[in-house]
């Protein structure tokens, strides 16, 4: 069980949800502690750039798509890391708002 463990059952059951994830791997785009919000999202419409609630090697991470190839998406977050490449089944929500 990690963090977002919650948060994934509630958006696998369709909800929207909202969270203070802390770090500072999203610096520039998330600040540690802001309040993002994750809406459901149908895989297939994600774009490179788009920042998703994800689990990479079982790990569960806030990240960004850095690239695509056919069904896998490459996470990374936004000071040069890279997670490493996952299937759709592996993303849980898409952000939609950070305050």
């Amino acid at each position: 069980m990690g963090w977002a463990t919650p948060y994934i059952a509630r958006l696998l059951d369709g909800e929207t949800v909202s969270f203070r994830p802390r770090g500072n791997s999203m610096k520039g785009k998330i600040a540690s502690g802001q309040l993002c919000t994750v809406a459901p999202v149908d895989p297939q419409t994600l774009q490179v750039g788009d920042i998703v609630l994800c689990k990479v090697r079982g790990n569960q991470y806030l990240h960004l798509i850095k690239a695509r190839r056919a069904k896998q998406f490459q996470i990374g977050n936004n000071v040069g890391h890279i997670n490493g490449w996952i299937g759709p089944g592996a993303i849980y929500g898409k952000l939609v708002s950070v305050e």
